[in-house]
């Protein structure tokens, strides 16, 4: 069967080279019709788990209180804050941001309610709600109101008084979260049930519809950045501004990942060219792997841009990463032909191609293989964009493999062979240095081996997934200097919600009965007092209070509010946490206002007196009376040195329960904070399961290709060590596993593993002509060790060109994996071959 495709294979590539690249021509020129389809996805919605269902929670509670998207600019005048100017300048940029189409209403220290500037009963409160640009209010006043009133202390304005916050509301976007629920919902039942034929159809349309919708989300999103961004240009000459927000940030990561886009490609780009040029001083053999590397990349892309496929923060690697280990596939097949070529120079250009191809597809076959397990292992992880990113260089290596061996043949039989360029002495080659090493100095290398896997070992005790989102982002750029100054300036940044049930005899009750004052009619006092149904009556018409429902909840009774109270200061307490908002803050005002404690009666009828300006600020967004539901949210330091995520959580949830004496259940966390806390403990969880599917999988290979268990080991005995060392150092230098660098080190393996195949492969082949191993090395080294060391240089290299990402996370990735490359090639050079010394794996030397 091998030597029928072998034939068919020379029949049609060899012998038919100019309508085998005129077909790869129209392929490719067919994808790159799709390239101006091409789309990224920077959305909070890539950054979570794949079947996350705190996802669905939080989603139910943004629309449940009516909780939007919203942008924050801080503004810090170069006058004085409550100076005339200053005020005139900001009340101009508050009325061109309300113009900004998509803002429902924007927040400031100009129009929130004043509420102790000078402290007013409710019923003065109802008749005027006062604010900073109101009649004869004391600037002096309302500034001290802001700094330390429970409702804007650590929210509105900096406890220096020079920087305060513009809070830009956006509409909830039901139509979004109707499509996402059921399109999620969809996806369950497929997972744990299974679809009928209409279900899966609707399926596939509602999944659609949803990426076409987010499109144009996010173009409306990005544009309206933008024009805030041209707004606050305006104003730079009378402050210093900065803009934030979760769709500022969206926006901000889509134009790094078509920067480094365009950065990496080219940088890369060049890169190949110059390598080939220095390496091989042939244009033939600088400009068809070039084309190789160029249409592998178009032809993918094409692909995922027809079928919609879009790239995130994560995948954007995936360009350089294809061109950088396309070219290490077609060095090896240049370097074994020019080898040829000079080894045998009579024969014809058929039989040069023919013998390369002969012997390098089965080695490179399965590196091709090593790679496409140790990628397609990350599908495991249960984050999207890494399952995404596992999938497309799975597919990008396939096609990779196959155009390296039509591009690179077809095109040297449309050239003439010309005379051997490669020098037939390799005695100079630097790769016999290593050779030299394992054989001289074996010892040598199998102690430092074993020092740096314990030295690993302990390094990897110490790694962590727990990292800060600010530092993704470089100090120069706008997110992390917006992220910086609300952090420490106006009360945190991440957000956490706290959602506390009512306790479970009162959710049986829906309490309603004796327990409600204003259950029976006889029993208020209101009912029938003919005074209260005059036309000012403020509970005559619901419009006029802040409840649109009678019901009465449980949270805004003495004994709820005191709950509440006891947490909400518990986690001012905490030095990681921010401002803290809950009917807390209601219950703080209500007895300032009143000068003592309100019971229950009197609580309800401060609420139902509530003007519905202020009731939007200190109720609505904390209470669900028809769910007996409160809620409080806190932002979260990015910059606390204390932040550690998944303690926060449970620290807090053991406290309600433990201190306070909240059952377990009644008490539950959501919010971005709690989303990207479960992507990184999924981090951690499938580093492991990744690592062992990757061993798992490239050791069967090796089974297959050498029958032998012993060989197997010995290969990825360097591997496992070079994934060891940059694992290993990450823990010692305190860098955190993210969404990037937890693909380190399946890739790690499973590329490094590429250079123990090629070289034990040929190793066996040398051993056999020599049957004696130290020769066999020497020989190995100067003929595939030159290829290895030629392919090393470019991967690492390649990957250090990701250092100039403006994204931290894809620096460290470049860098560490560049680092791991070293440490792997250095290991297939020297341990790799002593190993092989050592256990004499192909069988007994000659005795001649």
């Amino acid at each position: 069967m091998l030597s029928g495709l072998a034939r068919l294979y020379r029949a049609v590539i060899l012998r038919h080279p100019v309508l085998v690249l005129t077909l790869v021509a129209l392929i490719s020129a067919l994808a790159a019709f799709g390239l101006p389809n091409f789309k990224l996805d920077a959305s909070a919605d890539s950054l979570t788990l794949e079947s996350d269902r705190s996802l669905d929670f939080f989603r139910e509670i943004n629309q449940r209180y009516r909780t939007g998207d919203f942008l924050v600019v801080t503004y810090t005048p170069h006058a004085e804050m409550f100076s005339d100017q200053s005020l005139e300048v900001l009340k101009s940029l508050h009325d061109d941001l309300e113009q900004v189409q998509g803002v429902e209403s924007v927040n400031s220290i100009l129009n929130v309610p004043l509420l102790y500037s000078p402290m007013r009963s409710l019923a003065e409160q109802q008749e005027e709600t006062r604010t900073l640009l109101s009649e004869d209010v004391d600037r002096e006043q309302a500034k001290q109101e802001f700094l330390n009133s429970p409702i804007y202390r650590d929210m509105i304005l900096s406890e220096d008084g020079r920087t305060t916050a513009l809070q830009l509301n956006l509409a909830v976007d039901d139509k979004y979260y109707e499509l996402v629920t059921e399109r999620d919902s969809l996806r369950v039942k497929a997972r744990e049930e299974g679809l009928t034929d209409k279900e899966q159809s609707r399926l596939d349309e509602v999944s659609q519809v949803f990426r076409d919708y987010r499109t144009e989300v996010t173009a409306r999103d990005h544009a309206r950045v933008e024009e805030v961004r041209g707004i606050l240009a305006q104003y730079e000459d009378h402050a210093e501004l900065f803009l934030g927000g979760v769709s500022m940030i969206t926006s901000d990561m889509i134009a790094f990942i078509q920067s480094d886009l365009m950065v990496f490609g080219t940088a890369i780009l060049v890169f190949i060219i110059a390598m080939l040029a220095f390496i091989f001083r042939q244009w033939r053999f600088v400009l068809l792997p070039l084309a190789t590397c160029v249409l592998a990349v178009v032809i993918v892309l094409g692909w995922l841009s027809w079928i919609d496929w879009r790239l995130t923060v994560i995948s954007s690697n995936f360009v350089a990463l294809l061109l950088i280990m396309t070219l290490a596939l077609t060095i090896h097949l240049v370097v074994r032909y020019r080898e040829t070529h000079a080894q045998h120079p009579d024969w014809s250009q058929e039989e040069l191609v023919a013998d390369t191809t002969r012997f390098m597809v089965r080695p490179c076959l399965y590196t091709a293989l090593t790679t496409i397990v140790a990628f397609v292992s990350l599908v495991v992880s249960d984050i999207r964009p890494v399952i995404d990113f596992g999938w497309m260089m799975t597919i990008g290596l396939s096609v990779a493999f196959v155009l390296a061996f039509v591009i690179i043949p077809a095109g040297l039989m449309l050239l003439p062979k010309g005379e051997p360029k490669d020098k037939g002495d390799q005695s100079g080659a630097v790769t016999l240095k290593f050779s030299k090493v394992a054989e001289n100095h074996g010892g040598t290398v199998v102690a430092v081996a074993l020092i740096a896997a314990l030295i690993s070992a302990y390094g990897m005790t110490k790694l962590e997934v727990d990292n800060r989102f600010i530092d993704y982002f470089q100090e120069d750029t706008e997110i992390y200097q917006g992220m910086s100054v609300i952090d420490r300036q106006l009360g945190g940044t991440i957000n956490l919600d706290i959602i506390l049930d009512a306790p479970e005899h009162v959710r049986e009750s829906e309490f309603h009965g004796e327990d409600d004052p204003f259950a029976d009619p006889e029993e208020d006092p209101f009912a029938d007092d003919a005074a209260w149904h005059d036309e000012d009556d403020p509970f005559a018409d619901p419009e006029d209070g802040a409840g649109e429902t009678a019901e009465t909840s449980y949270w805004f009774t003495r004994a709820g509010l005191q709950d509440i109270q006891a947490l909400h200061q518990y986690l001012e307490s905490l030095p990681e946490v921010g401002k803290v908002q809950s009917l807390s803050i209601a219950y703080d005002v209500a007895r300032d206002i009143s000068g003592s404690a309100l019971n229950d009666f009197e609580l309800a009828v401060m609420r139902r007196s509530m003007p519905p300006e202020i009731s939007e600020v200190l109720i609505d967004p904390y209470l669900s009376d028809q769910h007996q539901q409160a809620r409080i949210t806190l932002r979260v330091k990015e910059t606390s040195p204390e932040l550690e995520r998944m303690q926060l959580v449970e620290k807090i949830h053991t406290h309600a329960h433990e201190e306070l004496g909240f059952d377990p259940d009644q008490v539950r966390f959501t919010g971005m904070l709690v989303l990207y806390n479960n992507m990184l403990r999924s981090l951690f969880n499938s580093q492991i399961v990744t690592l062992g599917a990757v061993f798992v999988g490239i050791m069967l290979m090796f089974l297959v290709l050498f029958r032998s268990f012993r060989i197997a080991i010995i290969a990825i005995l360097p591997n496992m060590l070079a994934a060891s060392v940059v694992l290993g150092g990450m823990g010692l230098a305190g860098i955190p596993l993210d969404m990037m660098t937890i693909t380190i080190a399946a890739i790690t393996v499973g590329v490094g593993v590429d250079h123990a195949i090629h070289y034990l492969y040929r190793f066996r082949k040398e051993f056999s002509e020599r049957r004696n191993y130290v020769d066999a090395m020497h020989a190995s080294h100067a003929s595939i060790g030159r290829a290895m060391y030629y392919t090393a240089i470019i991967i690492i290299v390649g990957f250090s060109i990701l250092a100039l990402s403006r994204f931290i996370p894809s620096i460290y990735f470049g860098l560490l994996t560049a680092l791991a490359m070293f440490t792997a090639i250095v290991g297939s050079l020297t341990l790799l071959p002593k190993l092989v010394l050592m256990t004499k794996p192909f069988g007994s030397e000659s005795k001649d």
